[in-house]
């Protein structure tokens, strides 16, 4: 419920979103009602953010979208909607121009599901994701270390790490994310390589 809402409240303390993150042209693949394109206010560097949802077409492929258009791709509990997420993240990596950034949530599987799949909260939840188990109860479970190696020679990563900003622990099975407050997520934060790095395998100083 309205998660990218809630996400800057914590993003606006962090410069790098502003100065770095959220910079020139941006795509929000999964936009909805709660776009990022809302609050390009807060974010002085940005010139547009274009809203990619159902009615423009699939998220998985963005089928007529070109390689290198967009400056930044920004993405809010999309991913677990989608038949195949690494196939996903490929064509979200695609279409972000080489030093470009990709910032992506998804639901974390303690956190929201909560031990249950199909997930009693979103039942067009084709996947569970955590950040990394050697086992989990989730049938549908996809580890996002796993789910970034795939890409690993195209983006690097920034950041990966598990929200529960306002999230009781203690609280019975609920879905939190219904309160004005509470994350549940898992926050990812890529760099998309410039050829000259692939090449090379790494950022490395001239």
């Amino acid at each position: 419920m309205h998660e990218c809402s809630k996400a800057l409240l914590r993003r606006m303390q962090d410069a790098r979103f502003a100065t770095r993150f959220f910079v020139g042209s941006g795509i929000d693949i999964g936009a909805g009602p709660d776009s990022l394109d809302e609050y390009r206010e807060l974010f002085p560097q940005v010139s547009r953010v274009m809203g990619w949802d159902i009615e423009d077409g699939d998220a998985e492929t963005l089928d007529g979208l070109a390689a290198d258009t967009f400056d930044f791709a920004h993405s809010s509990h999309c991913l677990e909607h989608l038949h195949d997420p690494h196939a996903a993240l490929a064509n979200w990596v695609r279409v972000v121009k080489p030093g470009g950034h990709l910032v992506i949530t998804v639901p974390d599987e303690d956190l929201y599901e909560q031990g249950v799949f199909p997930s009693t909260f979103n039942s067009d939840h084709k996947w569970t994701f955590t950040i990394h188990k050697a086992r989990s109860w989730s049938p549908r479970s996809i580890n996002v270390f796993e789910l970034l190696s795939r890409c690993a020679d195209s983006v690097q990563t920034l950041k990966v790490e598990l929200i529960d900003h306002a999230y009781r622990h203690r609280l019975a099975r609920v879905d939190q994310t219904m309160s004005v407050a509470a994350e549940s997520s898992i926050e990812i934060i890529l760099r998309k390589r410039p050829a000259n790095e692939q090449a090379r395998g790494g950022r490395i100083p001239p």
